[in-house]
């Protein structure tokens, strides 16, 4: 699917405040949501924050905060919940969505990076790069992603600094368009792969990294396993 043409995309002026949303997706992120959503709404005052089978109090936090909430009924992962978000944003008319975890780990500071980037670069997909401060991240998780890119990179043949991070800024049709079906962490690289193939235009901005101990839900062994079962799959479909 080719998806939108990239002189299609930016044939008017957007007025992020109005064609943007901010899409949370969340899993028990009561300590930290309500935070999260007052500080991203003077950028995009429209979010939804996606309720992925919470037990806490992150629905009523996040509405609390101003948000929008959609409550799913049990934990399906994060690829399963972005795409609900997408599909809701869809419902509601927006042209673009700005994706983030609900964890903390995103600095909302850095979303006028991504829109602008957007804007410079008539890109259909631009993705947070937290490489270039990359001894802030736990030895683990930095080896990880590198070792992810470097596969993702070789496989679509441009140079993707960090294949992994979640704080996204994407064309919504073009998005809507793509076949995605990973419902955990792969949905990043699944997102990527996808895009790049439709001949869609990808961009990296730098963001800050943010690490506190206990906020991510990220398990690095079984996500990578994960990870390498998906990455299997892409190996052995037909090209």
């Amino acid at each position: 699917m080719a998806g939108t043409p990239r002189e299609a995309i930016f044939k008017v002026l957007v007025d992020w405040t109005r064609q943007c949303v901010a899409v949370i997706p969340c899993f028990n992120e009561a300590p930290f949501v309500a935070a999260i959503v007052a500080e991203v709404r003077p950028h995009l005052p429209n979010i939804i924050v996606v309720d992925d089978g919470s037990i806490d109090g992150t629905a009523l936090l996040a509405e609390g905060a101003g948000a929008e909430v959609m409550r799913l009924g049990r934990n399906g992962g994060k690829g399963a919940a972005l795409r609900a978000g997408w599909r809701r944003a869809c419902q509601r008319g927006f042209s673009w969505v700005l994706t983030m975890d609900g964890d903390g780990q995103h600095a909302p500071e850095d979303i006028p990076k991504f829109l602008a980037c957007a804007e410079r670069k008539a890109a259909a997909l631009v993705v947070g790069d937290r490489m270039g401060d990359a001894a802030a991240m736990p030895w683990l998780r930095r080896q990880v992603n590198r070792w992810m890119s470097r596969r993702l990179s070789g496989l679509a043949g441009v140079r993707l600094p960090d294949s992994q991070c979640g704080f996204r800024l994407a064309h919504l049709e073009t998005l809507a368009r793509m076949p995605l079906s990973a419902r955990r962490f792969e949905i990043e690289s699944e997102t990527l792969l996808t895009l790049l193939a439709a001949g869609q235009r990808v961009e990296f901005v730098p963001i800050r990294v943010i690490y506190e101990s206990g906020r991510s839900h990220i398990c690095p062994l079984l996500d990578t396993w994960r990870w390498l079962r998906w990455w299997a799959a892409q190996q052995a479909a037909p090209q």
